[in-house]
């Protein structure tokens, strides 16, 4: 697809009923290793809301969202997990990560928990941070098959999700596999 300006409407993020392989290859194709992080050689959950942008009727942009139970130091909490962020190559540069991610965080904040977390690779970092998202100075912990727990290799961040929350100090355990 073209880098093709959009026509007289702003382009906007819906929720999406559902997310399938084919969405996911809609948007990034078919390669073996679309988010890049296959060198991570982690197992990620599913995400269970969606959300989506289309662009003369096919979708262009994703995210997705799933409650997490967490501990940060002491505290048992849940988080809201981000991930399967993607835009379609031919339609990057454009603001449509943001106009994704943003939506997406809107619906978060209905969900309960005081934190969303994503995990990101490094060149992502300030993207996310001029979304508004703080890189975590911790490593985490998260699980993986055969009661594996492993050391996150890509970078965490954290939002805010309530105007009061802070993020707790202490070490991060995932209580799940990756999102």
């Amino acid at each position: 697809m073209s880098d093709e300006n959009w026509s007289s409407a702003t382009p906007t993020a819906v929720r999406l009923l559902q997310y399938t392989k084919a969405d996911q290859e809609e948007i990034l194709g078919n390669g073996d290793d679309p988010f890049g992080v296959a060198s991570a050689g982690l197992t990620w959950l599913p995400k269970e809301e969606h959300f989506g942008i289309r662009h003369e009727d096919r979708l262009v942009a994703h995210t997705g969202l799933l409650r997490l139970p967490v501990a940060i130091g002491d505290t048992k909490t849940e988080v809201v997990g981000v991930g399967g962020v993607a835009v379609s190559p031919g339609m990057q540069g454009q603001g449509l990560a943001g106009l994704v991610v943003t939506a997406a965080l809107e619906h978060a904040r209905t969900m309960g928990p005081q934190h969303a977390l994503l995990f990101c690779r490094p060149p992502l970092v300030s993207l996310y941070q001029h979304l508004g998202w703080h890189p975590l100075d911790t490593h985490v912990l998260v699980e993986q098959p055969e009661d594996r727990l492993v050391t996150m290799p890509l970078r965490t961040m954290t939002m805010p999700l309530r105007d009061d929350a802070h993020w707790p100090a202490g070490p991060v355990r995932l209580f799940s596999l990756p999102m």
